[in-house]
């Protein structure tokens, strides 16, 4: 921290803002990008730091309270906890701590035009200015991360269900009913989705690095050459999409005019867009709300990818029971294990997440990463928590299974029962159409609520398709989210309890909201579950399960095994005939 400290005092800067992402507003992101890490050891997927000349504070979320406080016990920065009712923001931190005639600076390029406009009134109320390109990294970080440079690959058209060029001609139509005649696109998934191209930039993200620009006469894709090969090359042409220096948007943006650009301020950089040089109309991108509705053939591709992450995870459930009493089940083997076990899969092509393996404490951090130094070997005692997913060409799958893994205590078997009972309750929901998130959120924090007790997270995210695992514009959390569930909306459901030092309780499947019925009243959507693999009884309650939820998991289980049973060896097909019997 001293370098840096050094060079803001060279530059007369009082305050830097360090945010944990890059210039497309992506969760996750190079390394290239990982300023915040590099500076503060905290590596969670969500987190901004702020260093003055004498402090340094990180603000996250619920997800990473206790991993930041393991990471930042000695780095000199202060834990500030996200979201709770005395947490104040970073912004009003600093607009609290810094002196009138104070200069705050950022990186322009990692922050979003709606968040610069957002600190340029609140500290300019306070008198406090605003510095836009302060970028220290690039001198003080020793052996920086190169910037990926892969060469990006077609998603062929038998997995995404339409073709580049019907996209664009969607997507230009709503853009022209919006009022403007071009886009212009920074969030990764949106490009990838838009062009049917994916790539490795990214880790568990099969994204590339490039921003995108459409109109009624040109189709522009800004990627640095370096990640051209004859193949995607002759793809481009044949889809008539030009090719531009990734950093060449710039340039290109101020040169424009006589064009009204639909941008999406929320996710477009500042400094990008303080280059645009004609009329902009904010909104977000149509691309948004395509995306996530999910057509005939990507619902059959994740209904096949669903059955083979099945597999997978019966496969590794079996190595653990093998290889438990002989000391070799640990975090990290059981996270190498399952991914070889993915890998053995058509289609497989990458992790969607990094795998959360955390036994007994460990799984109360709800982010938690095993390391070589925190790897603790699994025994047969207590919870081991597994939040895992996939990248197949034809899906993308995240599920959460919670094993027990010997006897209970009564307080464990009742946590892991209440939280299933909100799991299931959400899962039977039925709801009118136009319904939000927000209004079923407590469907499944009902259960827990009752006895006092809750999570702080959000009940479902919305899941791309072989693309980000976190998908917007929908989600099921206990704030405001102005997007209506829809059908072809594939969600997560996952209600958790953490008790921390203890253990923690996740449960998580995967749900496509899909019509349920019409009456006078309306119509009604109801969730379907995707996932395929069972919950394990030995951790049940049973004096607290209602008959419709002993109904709805003998259900679910049934149709776990119908649906895997052809997959599997005889071994395998016993060991799920067991594992998914009635109860």
């Amino acid at each position: 921290m001293l370098s840096l400290r050094a060079e803001m005092a060279a530059h007369n800067i009082d305050a830097f803002i360090i945010p944990g992402t890059d210039p497309h507003q992506s969760e996750y992101y190079a390394d290239y990008w990982d300023c915040r890490t590099w500076i503060s050891g905290f590596d969670g997927s969500a987190g901004t730091a702020v260093v003055t000349a004498q402090e340094a504070g990180l603000w996250t979320d619920s997800r990473y309270f206790l991993q930041a406080a393991e990471q930042l016990s000695e780095s000199g920065f202060v834990l500030f906890k996200d979201g709770l009712p005395d947490t104040p923001s970073y912004i009003e931190w600093l607009s609290n701590v810094l002196p009138a005639n104070a200069t705050v600076a950022i990186d322009g390029t990692l922050f979003s035009t709606t968040t610069v406009e957002d600190m340029t009134t609140t500290f300019g109320k306070r008198g406090i200015s605003l510095v836009t390109d302060f970028t220290p990294f690039d001198h003080i970080w020793q052996r920086r991360p190169c910037l990926p440079q892969t060469p990006f690959y077609v998603h062929d058209e038998k997995y995404s269900g339409e073709c580049a060029g019907s996209k664009i001609e969607r997507v230009m139509q709503a853009v022209e009913k919006s009022g403007c005649n071009a886009l212009l696109l920074s969030a990764l998934d949106e490009i990838a989705w838009l062009f049917n191209i994916r790539g490795n930039d990214v880790k568990c993200n099969p994204v590339i690095y490039a921003y995108a620009y459409i109109d009624n006469s040109r189709r522009i894709l800004f990627v640095d050459s370096e990640k051209l090969n004859d193949e995607n090359s002759a793809y481009l042409q044949a889809m008539s999409i030009e090719q531009m220096p990734y950093n060449g948007v710039f340039d290109f943006v101020a040169s424009l005019r006589d064009k009204v650009i639909s941008i999406d301020p929320g996710k477009l950089n500042y400094t990008l867009y303080n280059n645009i040089a004609t009329e902009t109309k904010r909104g977000a991108s149509p691309i948004v709300a395509f995306k996530a509705i999910k057509n005939e053939t990507q619902i059959a591709g994740i209904r096949k990818a669903m059955v083979r992450d099945g597999v997978a995870l019966i496969r590794l459930l079996r190595w653990l029971d093998c290889h438990i009493d002989s000391g070799q089940a640990t975090e990290l083997s059981v996270t190498e294990q399952l991914r070889n076990f993915r890998a053995e899969q058509e289609l497989f092509v990458d992790e969607s997440f990094d795998t959360i393996a955390g036994y007994n404490e460990h799984g109360a951090i709800v982010h938690y990463s095993a390391t070589p130094e925190s790897n603790l070997t699994i025994r047969r005692k207590g919870f081991f928590l597994l939040d895992s997913g996939a990248q197949y060409l034809d899906g993308t799958t995240d599920i959460t299974r919670t094993i027990p893994l010997g006897s209970l205590t009564h307080q464990q078997k009742r946590d892991y029962t209440l939280v299933l009972k909100g799991h299931i309750a959400l899962a039977r929901c039925q709801f009118p159409e136009g319904t939000r998130g927000a209004q079923l959120d407590a469907v499944a924090r009902l259960p827990l609520w009752g006895d006092g007790l809750t999570y702080l997270h959000g009940t479902g995210h919305g899941v791309g398709h072989f693309l980000n695992v976190h998908e917007g514009p929908q989600s099921i959390r206990l704030q405001e989210n102005p997007t209506p569930l829809m059908p072809g909306m594939i969600t997560s459901n996952e209600p958790g309890l953490y008790r921390a030092g203890e253990y923690g309780i996740r449960h998580e499947n995967l749900v496509l909201t899909v019509p349920a019925c019409e009456t006078e009243f309306g119509r009604f959507l109801r969730f379907e579950t995707l996932t395929l693999f069972p919950f394990d009884k030995k951790a049940l309650d049973m004096t607290i399960l209602l008959p419709h939820e002993i109904a709805w998991l003998n259900d679910y289980h049934r149709m776990v095994y119908d649906k895997l049973k052809a997959s599997l060896t005889s071994e395998e097909c016993e060991w799920l005939r067991e594992a998914t019997s009635a109860i």
